[in-house]
């Protein structure tokens, strides 16, 4: 079986992924909680709500940022 991967940088690490994969699919992948970071996807901030919609291609650049509540 031969499957093609795409490279991404991730906070400026380097993690290959499936051609196909969704942004959603990968943070998922990768064990982060979505609903308490902030993704930005090629210097855009990506909604929580398009997650789903963007897909990763070769060389794209994520910076996730985890949100941490307290006092």
């Amino acid at each position: 079986m031969n499957m093609e991967y795409n490279t991404v940088l991730v906070n400026g690490e380097v993690f290959n992924c499936h051609n196909k994969m969704s942004l959603y699919d990968f943070l998922i992948y990768l064990r982060f909680d979505i609903k308490n970071i902030v993704v930005e996807y090629n210097q855009e901030i990506i909604s929580f709500m398009n997650l789903h919609e963007v897909f990763l291609d070769n060389g794209d650049r994520l910076e996730i940022v985890t949100i941490v509540g307290g006092g």
